[in-house]
């Protein structure tokens, strides 16, 4: 990103488009805008904002011995087995009772890898109330064969208790060499996908479970498979104020979550840059206004963090998949993206987008009219409203071409 730059057309989305904040409160934000009273305006933007920010997120993974469970957990984060607090992983059962994992990059979210159900007297009732069910927003229940006993009693359970629940059949892949090796001449992917899919709802039909939703996945290579289903149906069923840090604590591993992150994050663009109007604000020389630099800073990092840009998450990403980390680094175009974000490099890019910026500020006060009525806030929020937007853009360009790379193959 080379200053800032009018892309078009560029989309100015309306308040009312964002589930996020209730359509009571996106009236209420109007009216104070329109009558001048930007403290009201954004002290319920600041209360958005810090619900869906600080949403604790707990997700439970639990089911038999050797399914898998904890290497998920890992995935899920972006981790591999041997990062730094990674879950132990074993052939045999390694979690004896339930344990919390932070995500790396969001502290609100942890995922629980909880012991295993294996267990010939397993009692499902008295497995959720050690576990303390209560705490979680949904549970995952894993098996690497065939849903048994165990697996339908706690599912029971879990309905019972007012929990959502979600099948996920592991180690696909292990499943597809197998059958490739047996069935030379005959072999057909996406044929016996079907089955195990179709043989797997059939049996949890035959216990009682009416409806289930299953899952094919393989914790070495989560972008194949049901993972983007999977990820959309937990999206759509979580509580509103959730979805938001859900979706960005998914692992960087397909186009379609990207995208997804990309959408989350310019739905919020909007509020960040009512913000800016009055807290903190400072001169930005060459523009006549004050502009919150802080803010800018922050959601620059926010942005980049989101979409595993940052040094840490781009060595995982190239251990992952046996890339020199340079080389993911090669295919990123936003100078930005590379260099320590600070006040004095944001400073620096808002006076040479300059002329850019009040260009855009004209367009948003002759399309906009709350914002025209804002006088120097107007400006503010435009200035900031388009460094946002197009650093988002532009990260999102980058995080795109560093995956494609990623997944190359060696030639």
């Amino acid at each position: 990103m080379k200053g800032l730059k009018i892309r078009k057309p560029l989309e100015i989305e309306s308040l009312e488009s964002y589930d996020i904040i209730s359509n009571r409160e996106v009236e209420e934000i109007k009216t104070a805008l329109e009558e001048g009273d930007l403290c009201k305006a954004t002290e319920k933007i600041k209360q958005s904002l810090h619900e869906i920010e600080n949403a604790p997120l707990n997700i439970a993974v639990t089911g038999e011995s050797g399914s898998g469970k904890s290497t998920f957990v890992n995935v899920i984060r972006g981790l591999n087995d041997e990062d730094e607090d990674s879950a132990k992983t074993g052939v045999t059962e390694t979690t004896m009772e339930s344990k919390a994992y932070k995500h790396p990059q969001y502290n609100n979210v942890r995922i629980w890898d909880l012991p295993g159900i294996g267990t010939p007297n397993f009692k499902p009732e008295e497995y959720l109330a050690a576990v303390k069910f209560e705490q979680y927003d949904f549970f995952i229940i894993m098996s690497s064969e065939r849903f048994r006993h165990n697996d339908i009693l706690l599912a029971k359970e879990i309905k019972s208790m007012g929990k959502n629940f979600y099948f996920v059949r592991n180690k696909i892949d292990s499943d597809l060499h197998g059958a490739q090796q047996r069935r030379k001449k005959s072999y057909n992917e996406d044929k016996l996908l079907s089955e195990i899919r179709d043989d797997c709802i059939k049996s949890l039909h035959k216990g009682g479970i009416q409806d289930p939703k299953v899952f094919l996945l393989s914790c070495l290579d989560l972008n194949k498979y049901d993972f983007n289903q999977m990820q959309e149906i937990l999206e759509q069923e979580l509580p509103s104020h959730k979805r938001h840090v859900f979706m960005l604590s998914l692992p960087n591993i397909s186009l379609p979550v990207l995208e997804k992150k990309r959408h989350a994050l310019k739905k919020q663009i909007w509020k960040w840059a009512t913000l800016s109007c009055g807290v903190a604000a400072i001169p930005i020389p060459g523009l006549s206004v004050a502009c919150d630099v802080g803010i800018l800073v922050a959601q620059m990092i926010e942005y980049r963090n989101a979409f595993g840009l940052d040094q840490k998450s781009l060595e995982n990403l190239a251990n992952k998949f046996n890339k020199d980390v340079n080389e993911l680094k090669s295919v990123i175009k936003s100078p930005i993206v590379v260099k320590e974000i600070n006040k004095e490099l944001v400073t620096t890019l808002l006076t040479r987008g300059a002329t850019g910026v009040l260009m855009f500020i004209e367009y948003l006060a002759s399309n906009i009219p709350v914002v025209g009525t804002m006088a120097a806030g107007g400006i503010s929020f435009g200035t900031t409203y388009l460094m946002l937007y197009n650093f988002l853009k532009d990260i999102a360009e980058d995080a795109e071409r560093v995956l494609l790379k990623a997944l190359e193959s060696p030639v």
